[in-house]
């Protein structure tokens, strides 16, 4: 008996993670640049001493799915996507470099170009910083030029170019703050053919319909797994009771 619900307990608590996984999915469908995460099911057994008597269930995060969401315009000067493969260069909360396709961008308090996550946009020399201006273009290779304060219409100066790269999607792994690095942990080099549309967005990937079915599997798996145990419960008190019987 104890058998038969071991693999119950075992594929309830992975189909748990699965529904996790894919709620999280369905929570940024929504989200400038999201990146929806893979799941996987396989059966594996258990081994010890003696022969193997039990197989359980494991769901993991398998990677990424690197599809692009559409590109949706919005005319705002300061919202940039990728025009076909590549990233932004970011600096994460702890320092380190992560890359993105969220090209919300926004200027802070102090001065410093973030995206819609408040991570930090980097270009050729670190952190991008932005002094008072008048106008603000992005050009197609990452470029910010301003218009100065007080300066002619026709007047621009280069602040800096925003850090783009391609790394290859088998180097990239997703990181718990949603940016993406590389599998070694150092920089990805900047590659001159990654090109932006401005004034554009990158939808999310996550096909909010498939979402919701793929929840709605599971919540029923979730239930099957459940009512095996009842089952086993069950069973276990009628052979006690058969016992007392004998």
């Amino acid at each position: 008996m104890d058998r038969m619900l071991f693999i119950a307990m075992s594929g309830a608590k992975e189909t748990m993670t699965a529904q996790a996984i894919n709620t999280n999915n369905l929570a940024n469908v929504n989200t400038t640049g999201f990146r929806a995460d893979f799941q996987s099911s396989l059966s594996q057994q258990v081994y010890g001493a003696g022969h193997p008597s039990r197989v359980y269930a494991s769901v993991k995060d398998e990677g990424v799915d690197f599809t692009k969401g559409s590109i949706v315009s919005t005319g705002r000067e300061l919202d940039i996507a990728i025009n076909g493969e590549g990233w932004f260069a970011v600096q994460a909360a702890d320092g380190t470099e992560g890359y993105t396709r969220a090209g919300d961008l926004k200027i802070d308090n102090l001065g410093r170009l973030t995206n819609g996550a408040g991570f930090t946009v980097l270009g050729n020399g670190g952190p991008i910083s932005l002094p008072a201006h008048a106008k603000l273009e992005i050009g197609s290779d990452g470029t910010i030029s301003i218009q100065p304060l007080g300066q002619p219409v026709n007047t621009l100066a280069v602040i800096d170019r925003i850090k783009l790269v391609n790394p290859s999607n088998d180097q990239l792994q997703k990181g718990i703050d949603g940016l993406m690095r590389l599998r070694h942990g150092k920089p990805a080099v900047e590659d001159a053919s990654v090109r932006i549309v401005s004034g554009s967005l990158e939808a999310s990937n996550v096909n909010s319909v498939g979402a919701l079915v793929r929840m709605i599997e599971l919540a029923r798996q979730y239930e099957h797994h459940i009512k095996i145990m009842q089952n086993a419960e069950e069973n276990d008190r009628a052979s006690a009771e058969i016992i007392k019987m004998s």
